[in-house]
């Protein structure tokens, strides 16, 4: 009987042979969504896709047995992570030069945090906070511990197979499966270690793109669209919270599923 990861496996297994064409092909999309201006039509679609994307990779952690069966994740997890970061900047073009980007970062920004910016940016601090001090460096500090104990313990792995082998418990070519799988675990384990940096440096660029939305906000409205300091404080701010928390939302799930993942991979 099929378990319940089986058709998700399924789909990273269909495509695991073309990864390489489909992660260049994401690294060019997301140098396009930096250079080029996005309508805020675009900016909504892609904003739902991350977040979708997001989802999609913590239900995929929740349901692997093995670490190995998710072995593209520090790939993705670097795609995923250059993404939001390309869509803060898009956002916050449109959000600078037209003060309004799109109806997701609006409904975040009004319906979540009910038009009060004073409130919405206490969540986005707590998010980012959750996210960086305890999510965050606790999965880092379990992939570190764990790429280094794998990478110790290969040597002691390496001569159990060969004394396996020498005793006839095993064929050569069981062997070899065992072999290659170790050498999997050990790369896994140490990309797993440099992915979780990417994390880390997600949540400090959320909170520092977030500060520069604010204060260049109130300095455009105020001098170049001659708005009040209450109305571009409200406007940009407002704008800016519902920025930070639709990519801090998709930020928090992959980090969660980081956190899953290296724990899974550490206990196994």
């Amino acid at each position: 009987m099929p378990g319940p990861n089986s058709g998700l496996m399924g789909s990273w297994r269909s495509w695991r042979g073309h990864s390489d064409l489909l992660i260049a092909a994401c690294v060019i999309a997301i140098i396009f969504i930096i250079v080029i201006p996005m309508s805020p039509r675009v900016l909504d679609v892609a904003l739902t896709f991350s977040l979708t994307v997001s989802v999609i990779i913590l239900l995929t952690t929740m349901f692997t047995m093995e670490p190995l069966q998710f072995s593209v994740f520090p790939s993705l997890l670097l795609v995923v992570t250059l993404l939001r970061l390309a869509l803060n900047v898009a956002s916050t073009r449109l959000i600078l030069t037209t003060a309004y980007a799109g109806e997701v970062i609006e409904a975040f920004g009004s319906f979540v945090v009910r038009g009060n910016y004073v409130v919405g940016f206490i969540i986005f601090l707590i998010i980012t906070v959750i996210q960086f001090i305890v999510i965050t460096n606790g999965a880092g500090r379990v992939a570190e511990v764990a790429a280094r104990f794998t990478l110790d313990a290969m040597p002691g792995k390496q001569m159990s197979i060969d004394a396996d082998l020498n005793a006839g418990l095993i064929t050569e070519e069981e062997a070899r499966e065992r072999r290659q799988k170790l050498q999997k675990e050990a790369d896994f384990y140490g990309a797993m270690d440099g992915a979780s940096k990417f994390v880390r440096g997600d949540a400090i660029a959320g909170i520092v793109i977030t500060l520069i939305n604010i204060g260049g906000g109130f300095i455009i409205g105020v001098w170049q669209h001659g708005m009040t300091l209450l109305e571009a404080l409200q406007t940009y701010t407002i704008l800016t919270v519902g920025d930070g928390l639709v990519t801090q939302v998709p930020a928090l799930l992959v980090s969660t599923a980081t956190g899953i993942l290296v724990t899974r991979s550490s206990s196994g």
